[in-house]
């Protein structure tokens, strides 16, 4: 495909926009550490989630959601759909206790948290295996999908795209710190809606689709295998079990609350975290927190899904995509890639828009997880580790020297990836059944550092071993290894934390004072702390736990009301649609009101 200059014009004007503002935080983020890493603790809340938006609407996100609409159905999504509880539970209940703890990165918790040698092996551990193991999948997961883009598009290579993107994002990254990267996201969010609004609506109106009248009746007298609609918001009980608990019932059963996820981790964790702690004050990290999950998943998938349908209508198998791109490399044709293939009909200057829009989501996810991934290595392994005392401005360069490794290594993985799918599901895989956890861990004193190691190692081997297992023909099924992964896992770790090594009180006392972590799970830290029965009560009646899971739970409704309020205007369903949209401004009303109730 061939950008006419109108395209080339807007697409270069909107990175310029976009990357410009970012100049000029070098020199602020350069002073220090917490300026670098964490903006210096003075975030505003709609800053903190803008940028949370920004950094999970990545270049992989589309061609995922294409190919769960492709595969599944639009109930497919609740594969991501159901983390939604993870996140509102993130607002009420954890957001607070985050910016309390005062600590650079959540890695730093581990050392707040827990005693002796464990919490700093857990720490150390933590900082590689999460910021750049792990962290290097995440992004070589954003890459392949911005790889498949250019290559539809323009029929580059992968080393060629990875180079284009890579010199973009690193020199940034290691020039503006934190505070850059919060100033690109924001600019970029606005871009990147704009972008796929209007890549829905030409997908939506092609001839061969006819508009959401089209679609929605040429859909609707259209079954996938084992007659999935794939309309349905709700997948079919009756017809298809398996793929039901597949996609609902494990998701919305176990997988929200046991699968360690980025940016949908259990009680707040890795870059989410990292926006939390460079909030100005508590009520800017919740806040921030709740305008994430309302923007995350109310505004962003419907111009997604659209697209994915759209694609049903034009390339209804994954034959007609091979046919419609022959100079794509066939490794690479999947599903997923049909989203880009969409991206062929758009007309001049949207087209650019595009271009611009697709760079900016690759680069607001890279950015942060580049910063993130850098914050790890060199906060909580190199500066902990390995060099103690040396000048803020050594970290800081150490800090730039990391980006550029991170980048490299990421892209070095791109080559063996071969779909969104694949990095999704090692992902659920590798982080099953440390979840719930990382929940206890707030709110129970005997939770150790030895539990974390436990989870991880555990949990890391299952994986390993369900592997060799899947290739010796002993598959399982991907629920069923989740399930037992995560039974497994949390068997272990509790146990442990019975029956191993226990925190020293003096730290538990500590951390409680500093915290304020509510429940009874810290009785007798509270006892040991000879904290008075009057500040207790305090306590308890500031935290408000009752009123906290009354907002976790209206805050779950409004979010997936407005959701299918969005869905069902746009199947025409109006009746359905009017009763969702009263639904949800009525839980709206709660959630203000909780939320208003918690700052009195």
């Amino acid at each position: 495909m061939h950008l006419a200059p109108l395209d080339w014009l807007i697409a270069i004007g909107s990175l310029l926009i976009c990357f410009i503002p970012a100049l000029f935080f070098a020199k602020r983020s350069g002073k220090n550490t917490s300026e670098f890493f964490a903006s210096g603790r003075a975030v505003p809340w709609w800053l903190v989630g803008l940028s949370m938006v920004a950094t999970t609407f990545s270049s992989d996100t589309p061609n995922l959601v294409t190919n769960f609409v492709r595969t599944q159905g639009v109930a497919g999504n609740w594969q991501w759909w159901a983390f939604t509880l993870t996140g509102v539970s993130t607002v009420f209940f954890y957001a607070r206790l985050w910016r309390r703890s005062g600590v650079l990165t959540d890695l730093e918790f581990y050392e707040v948290r827990y005693s002796g040698k464990a919490a700093s092996a857990v720490r150390g551990f933590r900082s590689l295996y999460l910021g750049f193991f792990f962290n290097c999948i995440i992004m070589a997961s954003v890459n392949l999908a911005a790889c498949k883009i250019a290559a539809v598009l323009f029929g580059l290579d992968r080393w060629q795209t990875l180079l284009a993107v890579g010199l973009l994002n690193v020199i940034f990254a290691a020039h503006s710190g934190l505070w850059g990267v919060l100033v690109i996201d924001t600019i970029q969010f606005f871009t990147m809606m704009a972008a796929v609004i209007g890549a829905a609506y030409f997908a939506v109106n092609l001839p061969e689709v006819g508009g959401m009248t089209g679609l929605v009746d040429k859909l609707s007298s259209t079954t996938g295998p084992g007659g999935l609609n794939y309309l349905s918001m709700l997948p079919d009980f009756s017809s298809n079990w398996d793929l039901a608990v597949a996609i609902f019932i494990m998701p919305l059963a176990v997988q929200w609350w046991s699968v360690w996820y980025p940016g949908a981790e259990p009680g707040g964790g890795s870059y989410m975290a990292q926006r939390m702690l460079a909030s100005r004050t508590e009520k800017d990290a919740l806040g921030g927190t709740l305008f994430f999950n309302l923007a995350h998943y109310v505004l962003r998938p419907w111009p997604w899904i659209l697209v994915g349908l759209a694609s049903l209508v034009v390339y209804p198998e994954l034959s007609d995509l091979q046919k419609a791109l022959p100079h794509v490399n066939p490794t690479l044709v999947g599903h997923d890639i049909a989203y880009p293939a969409m991206m062929r009909f758009l007309p001049v200057g949207w087209l650019g828009l595009m271009v611009g829009g697709l760079i900016a989501a690759n680069s607001s996810t890279i950015l942060t997880h580049l910063n993130w991934g850098a914050s790890y290595m060199v906060h909580d392994f190199y500066r902990r580790f390995l060099c103690k005392d040396r000048e803020e401005k050594h970290y800081v360069l150490a800090g730039r020297v990391s980006t550029i490794l991170l980048f490299v290594v990421s892209s070095a993985m791109v080559f063996a990836l071969e779909t969104s799918q694949d990095s999704f599901n090692i992902i659920l895989q590798i982080g099953a059944g440390t979840g719930l956890l990382y929940l206890v861990r707030w709110f129970w004193w005997r939770v150790t550092a030895w539990c974390e190691i436990t989870a991880m190692v555990v949990s890391f081997a299952m994986s390993i071993l369900l592997l060799f297992a899947r290739r010796g023909g002993l598959a399982l099924g991907t629920h069923q290894e989740l399930l037992l992964t995560v039974a497994v896992t949390t068997a272990c770790w509790l146990a442990v934390a019975y029956l191993g090594p226990q925190n020293d009180m003096d730290t538990l006392i500590s951390f409680y004072k500093k915290v304020r972590p509510f429940g009874p799970g810290w009785e007798p830290v509270r006892r040991a702390a000879n904290i008075p029965l009057a500040e207790a009560a305090e306590d308890r009646r500031a935290a408000n736990i009752p009123n906290a899971l009354l907002g976790w739970v209206a805050g779950s409704v409004l979010i997936w009301s407005a959701l299918f309020t969005v869905g069902n205007f746009l199947y025409g369903r109006t009746q359905i649609a009017f009763v969702l949209l009263a639904i949800s401004l009525l839980s709206g009303a709660f959630v203000v009101r909780t939320v208003n109730r918690m700052w009195k």
